[in-house]
């Protein structure tokens, strides 16, 4: 009885957060040839950030080819650079927190995850977006941090 319950634990582990924001391939380059499965590349995403209408962070990162990475069982590296960018009028329906974690996507069949976190600069009219990588036991403090300014005669609503 133990087991189809423990299965169907890493099941829905595997596929938590299926439905969080999704990312936008942008385009991608090799790095290294496989001669079987794909290459291994650089893959440029663009997420649009799902609270604030009119901006877009894009993630560049890591993506392990080979036959693992074909099957989605390799663990891709921990690097991982993001730019985020006004690219329409910005709107904030709703109050902000001052820390929110705003993608996450895996990066290994279970236990590695991609993050970005929004934290606001209300004193200086600011949305700032890290990207970092976590493991369920150690995570990886190699990060990449960007700034998107508000307009003047849209002040960032906070969350109490």
């Amino acid at each position: 009885m133990a087991r189809p319950l423990l299965s169907k634990a890493l099941l829905l582990l595997a596929f938590a957060g299926c439905g969080a924001a999704r990312a936008e391939t942008i385009g991608s380059v090799d790095t290294v040839f496989k001669l079987i499965g794909p290459d291994h590349k650089i893959v440029v995403d663009a997420y649009d950030d799902p609270k604030v209408r009119g901006v877009t962070c894009y993630v560049s990162r890591a993506r392990t080819g080979g036959i693992k990475g074909g099957l989605g069982l390799a663990e891709d590296r921990a690097e991982a650079s993001i730019s985020c960018h006004q690219t329409g009028a910005i709107a904030i329906a709703e109050p902000l927190q001052q820390q929110e974690e705003v993608f996450s996507e895996r990066s290994s069949l279970l236990f590695k995850r991609l993050r970005v976190v929004r934290m606001l600069d209300t004193k200086r009219n600011t949305l700032v977006y890290m990207t970092y990588t976590d493991r369920v036991i150690e995570g990886s403090p190699q990060n990449s941090v960007t700034a998107v300014p508000v307009p003047a005669a849209t002040p960032i609503p906070v969350r109490k």
